[in-house]
């Protein structure tokens, strides 16, 4: 086609997609001449985002820390808009694996990325800005709690020896045995650290909502219909495997990883705690939690190990 009948072509489909909305083509196509170009600054939103890192303290390193976790949250949200594809759309075999490579891939850039957190920041000024930050904590990214509730089954974001009981519960009761709250309490007393009561009260009911809307569709429960069809192939298997190890074994033990190395024998001699009061010893590893988000796709002695040895080689260094 010619360059003049292909846009021929172009202004009958604007006219027929103006007209279909009571719009006329001539409006626009008037509008088009009188406005600018838009430059790459002003469509990315350059200087909004050169404007959202707001330190509160003078620490040259505290930059590096917020910048980091603002560039995981755009992480996230791109995480989040592949699974609402997934969910929405009836994808192909191939679309579907294309859509977990995605997501893998965004999550292998964050645990590639880690050592900016975990080597990039100085020791001591760390220990100073964090108090500044008292009782925020990354245990409140909003996202990240929806990403998992995205991939799998309520139960299976419970502690281990409770998942069987909570099997058929109704979604309020599995989600106040997710695992997380259980590390945001007062290890004495068991009562709620103020880091878990602002993050429930801002977010408990956005996410009972994601869970009704996730439970009959989440990352597992399409194998499980993959399965059933016979569609299940081995590459989505290798996918949603990778997938697994990502989310629930390398990107949580980068952050056990940073973890020692700014919060493990601090000046007092002993681990200083989290700035959210988290058990961070505890909540961390992924050999404590054991969290997976497709464990049908895993041996029972995989299962069993399930980030033994990462942690033993930390915890002897």
């Amino acid at each position: 086609m010619e360059q003049s009948q292909k846009t021929e072509a172009l202004i009958v489909e604007l006219r027929a997609k103006f007209e279909a909305s009571g719009q006329s083509i001539n409006d626009y196509l008037e509008g088009m001449l009188v406005g600018n170009y838009e430059p790459y600054w002003r469509y990315i939103a350059v200087d909004a985002l050169l404007g959202l890192q707001q330190p509160k303290t003078d620490l040259p390193d505290e930059m590096i820390f917020i910048g980091y976790h603002q560039i995981t949250e755009l992480y996230f949200k791109l995480i989040l808009h592949e699974l609402d594809q997934m969910r929405d759309v009836n994808l192909g075999g191939k679309r579907f694996a294309d859509k977990l490579c995605r997501i893998r891939r965004y999550f292998n850039n964050l645990i590639y990325s880690f050592d900016i957190m975990i080597d990039g920041m100085e020791k001591e000024q760390f220990l100073k800005f964090r108090m500044a930050l008292l009782p925020a904590s990354g245990f409140q990214s909003a996202q990240f709690r929806l990403i998992e509730m995205a991939f799998t089954d309520l139960n299976n974001l419970a502690l281990a020896e409770q998942r069987e009981a909570l099997i058929g519960q109704n979604l309020e009761t599995q989600y106040n045995a997710i695992y997380w709250k259980q590390g945001a309490v007062v290890v004495e007393t068991g009562k709620k650290t103020l880091t878990l009561t602002q993050f429930e009260d801002a977010h408990q009911d956005q996410f009972l909502q994601w869970a009704a809307k996730w439970q009959d569709n989440n990352l597992w429960q399409m194998a499980q219909k993959l399965m059933s069809l016979g569609e299940f192939t081995d590459e989505l298997r290798e996918e949603f495997r990778m997938l697994d190890t990502c989310l629930n074994v390398n990107w949580r033990l980068s952050h056990y990883r940073s973890a020692v190395r700014y919060l493990a024998n601090s000046d007092s001699g002993a681990d200083a705690p989290a700035t959210g009061g988290t058990n961070w010893q505890k909540f961390l590893p992924p050999r404590f939690q054991k969290i997976v988000s497709f464990p049908g796709l895993w041996s029972e002695e995989e299962l069993q190990n399930w980030g033994k040895g990462w942690v033993e080689e930390q915890l002897t260094r």
